[in-house]
């Protein structure tokens, strides 16, 4: 698949992240945060984690028929479960909930070494799909 071997954005790129795989309905995106993503603490920036969810989640309903032509998401949740250290692979696997014309409400599970959680995140995305 093409979109696993390059960046979907120059936001993408520069963030470092990856698509891992995709399904009907899902994504899962990697990022391995670099010193620069450190917030005062050491740890990952939330804002980063979120970029990370956002993403995974934005890339899950791109695999839906008919398809997305544009997306945005107006409201986004996140909860954090537990520090993400610098330099650790985070994978995040955003899902499809719910599939509307014109809204998709999607979820996503982030998480750090052997499968630690390290966040939880819920969106929703106005949407314009491909006619049919």
């Amino acid at each position: 698949m093409s979109d696993v071997a390059q960046a979907p954005s120059r936001a993408w790129a520069w963030l470092g992240l990856k698509l891992v795989e995709t399904g009907e309905g899902t994504s899962t995106v990697e990022m391995t945060p670099t010193e620069d993503m450190a917030n005062h603490s050491g740890v990952v920036h939330g804002g980063m984690i979120s970029a990370l969810a956002d993403s995974a989640m934005g890339r899950s309903l791109r695999t839906l028929t008919p398809g997305i032509t544009r997306a945005l998401s107006f409201d986004l949740k996140l909860n954090f479960i537990n520090a993400a250290k610098i330099g650790e692979t985070l994978r995040a696997t955003g899902h499809v909930i719910h599939a509307g014309r014109r809204t998709i409400v999607t979820e996503c599970r982030i998480e750090g070494k052997d499968g630690r959680l390290v966040a939880t995140a819920s969106a929703t995305f106005a949407v314009t799909r491909e006619k049919e």
